[in-house]
């Protein structure tokens, strides 16, 4: 029955993608993340319903070129800088066959992102992405919260099979980072409700709906017994904390709900977060720290790193202080530091600043503009989405996962929008006054 919904929701996608370029890219967005036919376990669970959404894309944008508009930036030009440079590494990766076949896998993916900025234009469209990436995520919060209230948090919670989110790990990181665009549905609750099925449930319901689902996904990230999901937990607390009018409120909400959290939980789960600080006696922290530092041995011999493979017997006992402990990076910087080196490292961090920045200049200029409120929401959302990213992402080996790179594909879009919205306001300032109406667009007042 699954695989058969499925399907039948593919392909009712995939007739209106062939005319729409964005549908397509909400199809892409949603098999990459929720990868729905691995929920199934009948024909369509290896079916490539990946490669058939990117097919989908390609023909569309050539199909509708009205509809694609390439996007530009500073984000965006490290962002194609960095997948240069990789395939230099790759040239000179030590297991250069196994690094081909990686480095085309991540091409693809940030191919495919770049043709998702493309098509992304409208604020409806803009809020459409948000939406499909914070739902296909928020599926499995409330799953996983839902497991960890009725089992008491006993047992860890898992992602979806055969992808990158399976781990408890992976799952609690990506759930932590979606809390904030759950945030933001809630802000724009009005605009969702465009949708004709959406509109019988109303504004209260749907807002009180989705905090539900921010707090599954929550307790969802606490019940995998993930100590980097609690670190990044803590991070996004603390910004939105900082950031918050009401400093006491939520001091306040924070401290009620911690002691009474930590006591539902077993005893297993609080010894394992203790681990944090006991990390000397923590035969898995001690792995982390021999993968960190072989891939720093590795970028100060080789400018071009030892390309995507670094996890293999050869490169450790080349570089890392315990040879038979074969781990994988477990940090998206030292992942990225091992695989290609200093330069590398500089690319990738310079990318998530450059993105950071932009979601800064998207608050500034919403500040005293109603009209913009929209913009400055969600650049303040992605703010604490990138910080959660920061930390989480430093105990995991999430460096290529495409859900990160949608922060930069939103705040990429959303400025290209602001520009020509500001330019059209200038336009029609010297005419005849403008408003704005609830979609977004100008229209002149009669």
């Amino acid at each position: 029955m699954r695989d058969l919904l499925v399907t039948v929701l593919f392909c009712y996608g995939a007739m209106k993608a062939f005319r729409h370029p964005y549908v397509a890219a909400l199809l892409w967005v949603w098999i990459g993340l929720m990868n729905p036919h691995r929920l199934g376990w009948g024909f369509a669970y290896s079916m490539p319903f990946a490669m058939m959404a990117v097919g989908l894309l390609v023909i569309s944008m050539f199909a509708n070129p009205k509809d694609v508009r390439w996007p530009s930036g500073g984000p965006v030009r490290v962002f194609i800088l960095f997948a240069v440079w990789m395939g230099l590494t790759t040239a000179f990766a030590i297991h250069r066959e196994e690094s081909t076949y990686m480095f085309l896998n991540v091409l693809k993916v940030m191919v495919v992102t770049l043709g998702v900025a493309a098509v992304v234009r409208t604020r409806e469209e803009i809020l459409g992405l948000v939406s499909v990436i914070a739902m296909s995520l928020g599926y499995y919060g409330a799953k996983g919260g839902w497991f960890t209230l009725v089992t008491g948090g006993a047992f860890r919670v898992w992602g979806p099979p055969s992808t990158v989110i399976e781990g408890n790990n992976e799952l609690a990181v990506g759930l932590i980072i979606t809390i904030p665009l759950l945030y933001y549905m809630v802000l724009q609750a009005d605009k969702l409700l465009v949708l004709p099925w959406l509109e019988k449930i109303g504004i209260k319901w749907l807002k009180r709906s989705i905090v539900i689902l921010m707090l599954l996904c929550a307790i969802s990230a606490i019940g995998s017994h993930s100590r980097g999901a609690l670190l990044a937990m803590v991070a996004m607390a603390t910004m939105l904390w900082w950031r918050s009018k009401s400093k006491l409120a939520v001091g306040l909400v924070v401290l009620l709900l911690s002691p009474a959290l930590i006591f539902f939980m077993p005893d297993e789960w609080s010894s394992r977060m203790g681990t944090i600080q006991t990390y000397e006696t923590d035969q898995s922290a001690m792995g982390r720290i021999n993968a960190w530092t072989m891939a720093i041995n590795i970028a100060n011999n080789r400018i071009f790193g030892a390309g995507f493979t670094t996890d293999s017997a050869l490169i450790y006992q080349m570089y890392a202080p315990d040879p038979s402990d074969v781990l994988v990076a477990h940090s998206i910087y030292f992942q990225v530091l091992g695989e290609h080196g200093y330069i590398g490292l500089f690319l990738y961090l310079l990318f998530w600043f450059l993105t950071y920045r932009t979601a800064g200049r998207l608050t500034m200029v919403a500040r005293g503009r109603p009209d913009l409120e929209w913009v400055g929401q969600l650049g303040a959302m992605i703010k604490v989405s990138i910080v959660g990213f920061a930390v989480g992402g430093a105990f995991l080996s999430l460096a290529f996962w495409d859900m990160p790179y949608y922060f930069m594909v939103l705040l990429v879009v959303t400025e290209n929008w602001v520009k020509s919205y500001r330019a059209d306001e200038a336009v029609a300032g010297v005419t005849q006054p403008v408003v704005s109406n609830s979609m977004g667009r100008l229209k002149a007042s009669r």
